[in-house]
């Protein structure tokens, strides 16, 4: 039998923290960490307009692919407007008039093409994870095209905020080459691309500590766009709501972390803003609840839970 060996960052670990995960210390002694994210892609997305040969298909009102081939959707691409043009703002609204911080896993080309949205944002003290220089799939990427993107994206944020994004999250999965890219490139807290925990975790890439602080799929607005997904704000907010109510309850003796993933263009529309409106309102009125930034919490994690050899 031929021997398999696996680079040490490809092992897969089924086992993490196990019955007794570490106790998350979050501050003032709260019993969960409450993380928004709001993901902004539009204007990164595939387009006939920028030379990409396919239109983007996915996570929008209506499911694309409906013309030829090869042709622009022009009803697709205002579907994705929509989100920087008015969807942005309303969501930014909602964590204003409660002074509540947010993540924003943005597209550098995206925030480019609304410089007062990256503005916003910078204002308001959230915090960018990069998403990419613009929203493709990096598992699609050639490792010399990889590199580039992530060099294009941070230098492209850091001039238009004042500040280089810590954090980074790839559209759905990460290439093979990603975590080592992003240790190489210098300058990254983290990456959040991972779904198997409700805490950060430690991982070694090129014999160097890399902290891992673990995303969502499942209390996120993506499942709007899903047949058998959410299909009011309410869904949301209940979905929400129950998840929030079982690791409050847990974290009691061992605080986890939540995170919310919501899109300018799907949460952004009228309706599923008042469920996610509503959460907010919910959790707000609970004791011991950090809500906080990504960035935050890998601090925080750095800080209280550094990686032992």
């Amino acid at each position: 039998m031929t021997a398999i060996i696996y680079r040490e960052s490809a092992m897969r670990d089924f086992v993490g923290y196990g019955a007794n995960p570490p106790h998350a210390g979050w501050p003032d002694g709260a019993r969960i960490a409450l993380n928004v994210v709001l993901n902004y892609e539009e204007g990164s997305e595939y387009a006939i307009t920028e030379g990409d040969g396919r239109v983007e298909v996915g996570l929008a009102e209506a499911p694309g692919g409906r013309l030829p081939p090869g042709e622009r959707d022009i009803a697709f691409e205002t579907m994705y407007e929509y989100g920087s043009r008015v969807g942005f703002w309303r969501i930014h609204r909602l964590m204003q008039e409660r002074n509540l911080p947010m993540t924003v896993f943005g597209c550098a080309v995206a925030l480019e093409r609304n410089p007062a949205a990256a503005q916003a944002i910078a204002e308001a003290g959230h915090d960018i994870c990069c998403h990419g220089w613009r929203w493709v799939e990096h598992f699609r990427l050639s490792q010399s095209e990889e590199r580039d993107h992530i060099r294009r994206a941070v230098a492209s944020i850091r001039s238009l905020t004042g500040q280089r994004p810590e954090g980074w999250y790839c559209r759905y999965g990460p290439s093979a080459n990603t975590r080592r890219l992003l240790v190489e490139e210098g300058g990254f807290l983290y990456d959040s691309d991972a779904y198997n925990d409700e805490l950060p975790y430690w991982v070694t890439e090129m014999g160097r500590p890399h902290l891992v602080v673990p995303y969502t799929m499942d209390s996120n607005d993506g499942k709007f766009c899903h047949p058998a997904g959410f299909a009011t704000g309410s869904d949301f907010f209940e979905y929400l709501r129950a998840t929030f109510d079982v690791l409050y309850a847990e974290g009691a003796a061992a605080p986890k972390m939540m995170s919310v993933g919501l899109h300018c263009r799907i949460t952004g529309r009228p309706a599923r803003s008042e469920g996610f409106a509503r959460f907010l309102d919910y959790v707000m009125k609970r004791e011991g609840v950090w809500i906080c930034r990504r960035l935050d919490i890998a601090k925080h994690w750095i800080a209280v839970h550094p990686h032992r050899p």
